[in-house]
């Protein structure tokens, strides 16, 4: 399996006009190590939308203090739903002895 490559706003315009100026949609894109159908789709993109196509909601960059509650955020989660399976394990088999 591959790693998701993440590409900046400016790489995916300069691709974009690196390619209308070639006239050669799939060589820009082999070059660029690209699939030629993703280029195309940034391609109408830009062109649908304008300055506006790549509005760039990748991944943020956190401070630590963000980042740690973040880490918690998703321990405490995980403690909760761990909790919860004891609770309906026993719920269950409170059920199964009565019958």
């Amino acid at each position: 399996m591959t790693d998701r490559r993440i590409h900046t706003a400016e790489f995916k315009r300069d691709a974009v006009r690196l390619a209308r100026t070639s006239g050669n949609l799939a060589g820009t894109a082999r070059d660029l190590g690209l699939n030629a159908s993703l280029l195309r789709k940034w391609m109408n993109a830009e062109q649908e939308k304008g300055e506006a196509a790549f509005p760039g909601h990748g991944q943020q960059i956190l401070t630590p203090e963000q980042q740690e509650i973040r880490r918690l955020r998703k321990e405490n989660e995980i403690l909760r739903q761990e909790r919860e399976i004891p609770k309906k394990a026993a719920a269950f088999f409170a059920k199964e002895t009565t019958r």
